[in-house]
This record gives C-alpha cells, sequence and structure tokens, in this order.
C-alpha cells in the first residue's frame, strides 16, 4: 500500500511540472481516421516532421499527436507512467523518442519498454539495439563548429590535439570565444564528456585548456548555434552535428569539422512503452523509422548523416563517419546504466568544474535538450 501510494505521488508531481515544458503539434490524417499515435520525445518537432509526415503517407489514416519535451521532463513522466501502471488518458504515450539514450535504458531496465522483432528491428547493429526493447535509428556525430570568416584556415582544428594545441599558441584571441556544453545541464553534453573521457588520452588537457581560455558554456544546441551564429563565439566544441548542419541549410553562416581523430556519434533512441494503447501503430512507427525509407527521410531532411555513407556537402572531414576507424558511437545498452550512476556522476562534475573554473549551479537539472 505505501509502494503504490508513493508511485501515485510521483506520477501527480511528473504531471504538476509547468505546461510550458511541453508543447504540441497535432499531424492529422489525411483519411477517415482511425486511430491516434501519441509520440512523447525530445527532438526538435521541425526535426521529427519530414518522418512522421512520410508515416503517414503509408499509414494515412493515422492521427499523430506530437509531444516535445526536454529529455529530463520526458523521463519523469514516462518514468511516473510506468511506476503507476497506466498514464492517465491526458499522458498516453505510444512511442517515446530521447536524445539521452540513457534514460531510455533505463526505462527498459525497470520494465518499462515493450519488447518488439521484425524484420526491422532484425538488422539493426548490436549497439543500435538493446533487448528488441530500445533502438537508435539516428546518426548524429558531435562535431566542432566554427564561423568561417572569424577562424583563418591555418587555425581550423581538425582533431582534440590540434584545439588544445590552438589554445596554448593563441590564448589571447580565443580567450572567452570557444563554446561547449555545460555538462550540469545538457544530457547530451554529459555524454559526450563521459564518451570523451573514456575514448582519449587527451581529455584532461582538453578541459584544461578550455579553462584557461574561459568557456562559455550553454545548456542547449541552439544557444551555441545562436552564440556562433552571432560570433558572440567562434568555435563550439562536441556539438550536435544534425542541429549544426540544419542551421548552415537554413542560411547560418556557419562551417563543421567532424574531428579526424575520433567521431563520437549519438543513435537518438526510441521505446514503446508498457502504457502504449495503439501498440500495433506504435510498432509500426518504430519499423518505419529503421527502415531503408525511413533512414532516407532521415538523411536526406531531418538528420543529415549517415553511418557509412559520405558526409553531407560541405562537412569538414574523413571520407565517412565509419572511416579510418574513428567511428565511435554511443552503445545503446546496459553500459549507459553506469551513466545514471549518482556518485559516479557527482565526481565527473566536480572535476569538470575544477577544470574549467566554474562554479557548482544551484538546483542542478539533469536537462535537453538539444
Amino acid at each position: 500500500m505505501i509502494r503504490r501510494l508513493a508511485l501515485l505521488l510521483a506520477l501527480a508531481l511528473a504531471l504538476a511540472s509547468p505546461a510550458a515544458a511541453e508543447e504540441v503539434v497535432r499531424f492529422p490524417a489525411s483519411e477517415h481516421e482511425r486511430t491516434t499515435l501519441a509520440i512523447r520525445s525530445a527532438a526538435d518537432t521541425d526535426a521529427m516532421a519530414p518522418l512522421i509526415r512520410d508515416y503517414q503517407l503509408l499509414y494515412p489514416d493515422v492521427t499523430v499527436v506530437y509531444h516535445e519535451y526536454i529529455t529530463a521532463d520526458l523521463f519523469s513522466r514516462v518514468a511516473a507512467a510506468c511506476a503507476a501502471g497506466r498514464g492517465p488518458s491526458d499522458y498516453a504515450a505510444d512511442v517515446v523518442i530521447s536524445s539521452s539514450v540513457d534514460h531510455l535504458i533505463k526505462l527498459a531496465n525497470d520494465g518499462c519498454a515493450r519488447s518488439h522483432r521484425s524484420i526491422e528491428t532484425g538488422r539493426q547493429p548490436d549497439w543500435a539495439n538493446w533487448r528488441d526493447e530500445v533502438f537508435g535509428f539516428t546518426t548524429e556525430p558531435a562535431v566542432i563548429a566554427y564561423r568561417p570568416d572569424l577562424v583563418p584556415p591555418e587555425d581550423l582544428p581538425r582533431s582534440r590535439v590540434a584545439l588544445v594545441d590552438l589554445l596554448r599558441r593563441k590564448p589571447e584571441t580565443y580567450a572567452g570565444r570557444i563554446g561547449s556544453y555545460d555538462i550540469t545541464l545538457s544530457g547530451i553534453g554529459y555524454l559526450f564528456a563521459v564518451y570523451d573521457a573514456r575514448a582519449a588520452a587527451t581529455y584532461g588537457r582538453l578541459v584544461e585548456a578550455f579553462g584557461r581560455a574561459n568557456l562559455q558554456v550553454r545548456c542547449c544546441t541552439a544557444d551555441l548555434i545562436a552564440d556562433l551564429a552571432a560570433g558572440r563565439i567562434v568555435i563550439g566544441y562536441n556539438l550536435l552535428g544534425s542541429y549544426v548542419y540544419g542551421a548552415i541549410r537554413r542560411g547560418a553562416r556557419l562551417g563543421v569539422v567532424v574531428p579526424r581523430d575520433y567521431t563520437i556519434v549519438l543513435s537518438r533512441a526510441v521505446l514503446v512503452p508498457v502504457t502504449a494503447r495503439a501498440v500495433g501503430d506504435a510498432f509500426a512507427f518504430v519499423d518505419y523509422l529503421l527502415s531503408e525509407r525511413g533512414q532516407r527521410v532521415s538523411r536526406e531532411q531531418a538528420f543529415f548523416f549517415d553511418r557509412t555513407g559520405p558526409l553531407p556537402e560541405g562537412v569538414d572531414g574523413p571520407p565517412s563517419l565509419s572511416a579510418a576507424g574513428a567511428f565511435r558511437p554511443i552503445t545503446v545498452g546496459p553500459v549507459l546504466l553506469a551513466v545514471q550512476d549518482r556518485a559516479k556522476r557527482a565526481r565527473f562534475l566536480a572535476e569538470w568544474r575544477q577544470s574549467i573554473g566554474a562554479e557548482a549551479p544551484r538546483g542542478e537539472r539533469r536537462g535537453e535538450e538539444p
């Protein structure tokens, strides 16, 4: 009885969060509506809209209601609904999508995801499929973004070692003009930083160089892109490549470098929760995202990068993300549960703050994004 009351309290608290944290867009069925598919997501509506509309060409009798959140709010609401046994009618979730893949792994590990096997799920690489419950469906590299008119070609860093060297050689030129995520606020930024620390011996030198250069930190990719576009910073480190390239396609005066030493790649993930009502249509949407058709739309209209194909036009980097052993995917799997460990997270953040000279913020929140 006590546990039941605690679960209901958790659900009530989740539903009591400000309405501004959620944005809702309705994609009406083009034919007589058979059902409504509720998608709860931490991906920008503009990025997902081409995929939703193309899915509806295959299923014209399905209305899609798309709810966009920051990742922390999405996770808390879905977790609370799962713990309570079902979500209320105004919080139905048939599909859950997040860039903070560790959140979805935690949900699946807690028994909140439905298993789904199909031809499409069987084609996924091991690192993009966990227990047939959580599936990675995008290819989004962490990139170095820059202002081409403010960074001379000879200064352009194409690796982390080159970036450290640049900040050592020209400290006055770039002091206060390098930006990256505030990893105490950004779920994506924290994931990228953790994988940086695992992947390279240069991580310690890099964050120390950032500290000396007065690194400008922001919560979100959109804020960093805006600072770059305005010239408040001239180089952005570890930004989400899909969003930077999308800004370039919309006219932003930016350049993109895929690092040559290694490239951390996020695969935005999807699951169908146990509380889903339109289960069959939810599985069909997952299959669409993983299908060759869905991947083509994703590559051409939404997230722009491909695992094995050439980089998008104008991107400075290796022939492909998988070339020369540089491809370092964030594995969709139990290794991400360690990212949720509070003690390890606290130690990592304390060391990061000390290196860059940042103070611990009040009311720290694991947010994003992007």
